[in-house]
């Protein structure tokens, strides 16, 4: 239980530090592109690869507090640096065609998806 309930605190600091900061770099940059969004995603590529590497290598973290960081504040920050991570290790393991399809599949059948999920939502 008590993992549960650090699970959901993780989760929703990682939403505030998401809106946060997604919100400061849109508002402090002119136009309509998303870079808030985009700068999320990319620190959260980076700071998730950072904390794997540092668990990996240095420090001897239980994994229940890996989970906490990585899957509570991480997830709810950016799913895209799980994404990202997974692919490299479809990468890594030289496995080309699963990580074609989950890299391409997941844009474009994400990019589909919203679409239809749009054009439905449009006409309730």
């Amino acid at each position: 239980m008590q993992k549960i309930v650090l699970l959901g605190l993780a989760g929703a600091l990682g939403s505030l530090a998401r809106y946060g900061l997604a919100g400061l770099v849109q508002r402090a940059t002119p136009g309509t592109f998303p870079l808030g969004t985009f700068v999320v995603n990319v620190l959260g590529c980076l700071a998730f690869g950072f904390v794997w590497g540092v668990c990996e290598n240095r420090i001897s973290l239980h994994p229940d507090v890996r989970v906490v960081l990585l899957t509570g504040f991480m997830g709810a920050f950016t799913t895209f640096s799980t994404f990202t991570f997974e692919s490299l290790g479809l990468m890594e393991t030289g496995q080309w065609m699963a990580f074609a399809l989950y890299a391409g599949g997941q844009l474009l059948l994400g990019l589909v998806l919203l679409w239809l999920g749009l054009g439905a939502g449009r006409l309730v």
